[in-house]
């Protein structure tokens, strides 16, 4: 079996992925190329901006897409889905060599957005948006200076 096609039967086999499973695979990968040298934070930031500048080049001309991606061909899916790849693996090998635990920092981040992003605010926001003025001031509408108001009022200082 040639080293892709085990890779593609081992990924065939796992049913869930954890970020430290990506760690340490990230870690084996780069030691085994001896690559651990090259790989400081700044570096493997500098990566990560070019990984997500080809991400975006996916959706550069393509205006809006719908969630599900149902009008793109099976090979422009398996594209995105190696780029974003890439942006995941390297995030995990930047936090790793940083020394920060990524889920729990995302875990925390998620709380501080809770508290800064309160449902209520969100549902309250929502409902504004339903209101469609057509006058306006300064170039938006009525509709967005409630919505704005709403969001400063949710947002605690």
């Amino acid at each position: 079996m040639t080293g892709e096609a085990a890779a593609a039967a081992e990924v065939g086999e796992i049913s869930s992925v954890s970020l430290d499973l990506l760690k340490t695979k990230m870690a084996e990968f780069a030691r085994e190329r001896d690559w651990d040298r090259f790989h400081s934070p700044r570096n493997l930031l500098l990566a990560l901006v070019g990984e997500v500048g080809e991400l975006s080049e996916i959706f550069q001309w393509k205006g809006e897409v719908p969630k599900g991606l149902p009008d793109w061909k099976e090979e422009e899916k398996v594209h995105l889905g190696e780029e974003l790849s890439d942006v995941l693996l390297y995030l995990v090998r930047l936090s790793d060599i940083c020394g920060i635990d990524l889920g729990k920092a995302a875990l925390r981040k998620l709380q501080l957005n809770a508290i800064k992003y309160p449902a209520a605010a969100a549902a309250a926001a929502a409902a504004a948006t339903t209101n469609h003025y057509s006058s306006t001031n300064n170039g938006a509408t009525k509709t967005e200076k409630e919505q704005q108001k709403a969001a400063e009022a949710a947002v605690p200082n």
